[in-house]
């Protein structure tokens, strides 16, 4: 039965509802190891073996809101708040052009200390700089203008995580203050604008059902983001979900499976929190399905201080210190690291890429 819905999802790129939330339910291992199979030749066939790298630059732990799962939530007092300067900015660039690193991923907290002016302030004096490489910006909820203002100064890609695609769930995620259909807003004038676009969800999130997996995957369908990062919640000690148990690696290697046959050129992180919940994690990621890897470009001390959630790793190879052993740990399952500004494969040659 599974496997007929996987052939069926491999054959038409979609399936119903209903027709997710029975695999994301009811799946075996072998059932896993079948998908994987398929989710690695589809990624093959639009980007081979290449995975590409971004350079993540957490530049700042300040934030407006109080999402009930994040550790660096308004309300949490316990936490030593920083903002990079301009200049830490671009020595990171600095750093990460001359280690290989083509794409800049500039994310933060909703800082409002952050203004437009100062965002593409910082952006176009990366492009200016290093010109050959994309800027991706992931810094929250905007205005229309604000995105096309960010846009205008040469910023390629937008990453907004829409975290879930359930309004009554989004809800016990967050405080009344922050609204879905906002949410599903900006992720529309994202695309509108002209930004390469992300998304994402989290798995195994408090409340959490497979049919809101499931709604989550149909969201990501209709929407056709150029990304989507996903990973395994994991609780932070500071917050109010602080109890609650971890996702898994095992369903959000799963997903990634499904992700990759839903939106074939997607380009699909295996991320940090993955490589957190599991000594593996990346790699199977990116055996399952996954073509992008994201090491940590921050100062070290910013790094101890992004706690998104506990036990974030941030050494040895999530630093970008550890880039030749990453390297070699992509080279052992028969994948190779490139120096690649890594686009969509969707608009590779349309000029985008270029821009």
């Amino acid at each position: 039965m599974n496997r007929n819905l996987i052939d069926k999802l491999y054959k038409n790129t979609t399936l119903s509802g209903e027709e997710y939330t029975e695999l994301i339910k009811n799946h075996a291992p072998e059932d896993a190891e079948y998908l994987f199979s398929l989710s690695r030749s589809v990624r093959q066939k639009y980007y081979g073996k290449d995975v590409f790298v971004r350079g993540l630059i957490e530049f700042t732990n300040y934030c407006k809101n109080d999402c009930y799962y994040c550790g660096i939530r308004k309300s949490n007092k316990n936490i030593s708040r920083y903002r990079l300067s301009e200049e830490e900015i671009l020595s990171c660039c600095d750093n990460g052009y001359a280690l290989g690193f083509r794409t800049f991923v500039l994310q933060g907290g909703e800082d409002e200390y952050f203004d437009d002016d100062k965002i593409c302030s910082i952006v176009r004096l990366i492009k200016e700089k290093y010109p050959d490489c994309a800027v991706t910006l992931s810094i929250g909820e905007k205005s229309c203008e604000s995105y096309k203002a960010f846009f205008d100064a040469g910023a390629d890609r937008y990453l907004l995580r829409h975290e879930t695609a359930t309004g009554q769930h989004y809800k016990r995620l967050h405080p009344p203050s922050m609204s879905f259909d906002n949410r599903l807003r900006c992720l529309c004038d994202l695309k509108d604008t002209g930004f390469q676009t992300g998304c994402g969800f989290m798995v195994g999130s408090p409340f959490q059902t497979a049919e809101n997996l499931a709604e989550d995957m149909l969201f990501i369908k209709r929407l056709q983001p150029h990304m989507v990062g996903i990973g395994p919640f994991i609780a932070q000690h500071d917050t109010p979900f602080s109890q609650f148990a971890s996702g898994t690696a095992e369903l959000t290697l799963f997903m990634l499976g499904l992700i990759r046959l839903t939106l074939p050129t997607v380009l699909l992180p295996s991320t940090t929190a993955l490589g957190t919940i599991h000594p593996r994690g990346r790699e199977l990621g990116i055996l399952s399905g996954a073509n992008v890897i994201m090491p940590n470009l921050s100062p070290v001390d910013a790094r101890k201080k992004y706690t998104l959630y506990d036990n974030k790793l941030f050494t040895d190879c999530e630093a970008a210190e550890g880039l030749e052993k990453l390297k070699a740990e992509m080279k052992s399952i028969g994948y190779e690291v490139v120096v690649d500004r890594g686009d969509c494969a969707t608009v590779r040659g349309t000029g985008q890429n270029n821009k």
